[in-house]
């Protein structure tokens, strides 16, 4: 017989239902109201009648973001940093990730190593030497000061160390003495049982490059090289017309401000949401990476 769940039980299931519905919707709201207000007139979000639905429904701000040049070149160069960025950062990650997950018997030097990347978690020189350094490697104002000041994430680095010391060491040992060597063990056992801790930590890696907006700012003087949330960052937040052209000009005065920033806000977002539905089954088994497993 199924025992029916105590007032207590129950009372705790719906509170805990509603809160997370509460909170989830807090989450998906900001959203739902950009999307809201970059398909509405500049009338009626200029007199905040816009909060969950289109209000005089119109595209004309979608129009003009289409045709804007300087947002296309800005969303190109984001493109590129984040696919130059994950293949570098995977692969290092993965490539350090591995010796330093061995036992010391194996890797001798492994916690020196170790505590050397964690100490540059912890401690920096600070703004002013980072630019100097990239500025004396010649790589302002190109897509490379983007990519490689950032090329060894540290924290993922961890996280994929520690994922790699929770695998069974039975299947090392069983691949050693068949005559497999470190490579082999790396990229034909080690790696294909890690793809949800791959996917979460590839996901991370993404959304970082994506959204990074600061070392574009410092690290481009030409703003055609900026990356879009850069861009964003000068043109929409700031609304700094010394980038805009005479058109963009004449367009603002007949758009809502608001519902142009909406507009470039969320078109903004569009890769990140599509990316992670495809990631999302790895990364709930990865989001428990290094715990015990089954």
């Amino acid at each position: 017989m199924v025992q029916q769940a105590s007032l207590g039980h129950r009372v705790f299931t719906m509170f805990n239902y509603t809160f997370l519905t509460v909170l989830a919707f807090s989450c998906i709201f900001p959203i739902i109201h950009l999307l809201a207000v970059s398909f509405s007139s500049a009338s009626a979000v200029a007199s905040g009648e816009v909060a969950l639905l289109p209000v005089d429904f119109t595209v004309v701000s979608y129009l003009y973001v289409f045709g804007n040049s300087e947002f296309w070149q800005a969303f190109l160069v984001s493109v590129e940093r984040v696919l130059l960025g994950m293949v570098i950062n995977m692969l290092l990650t993965v490539l350090l990730a591995y010796p330093l997950s061995k036992e010391v018997q194996q890797f001798r030097w492994r916690t020196i190593y170790a505590w050397f990347f964690v100490f540059t978690m912890l401690f920096s020189g600070g703004l002013i030497p980072w630019y100097m350094v990239i500025n004396e490697l010649g790589l302002l104002d190109s897509i490379w000061a983007l990519v490689m000041p950032a090329a060894v994430p540290v924290f993922n680095v961890i996280l994929m160390l520690n994922f790699f010391r929770g695998l069974p060491k039975e299947l090392d040992e069983s691949a050693k003495i068949d005559g497999a060597g470190h490579w082999t063990i790396m990229w034909r056992i080690v790696l294909p049982l890690s793809l949800p801790s791959l996917a979460t930590v590839l996901l991370f890696t993404i959304v970082g490059h994506w959204n990074s907006w600061f070392d574009g700012l410092i690290l481009m003087n030409d703003p055609g090289n900026y990356p879009l949330q850069s861009y964003l960052r000068t043109v929409v937040v700031e609304s700094d017309v010394q980038f805009m052209s005479d058109m963009d000009i004449e367009m603002q005065l007949l758009l809502s401000d608001r519902t142009n920033r909406a507009t470039q806000v969320f078109i903004a977002m569009l890769p990140i949401l599509a990316v992670y539905p495809l990631l999302q089954r790895f990364f709930v088994k990865g989001i428990v990476l290094g715990s015990v497993k089954e």
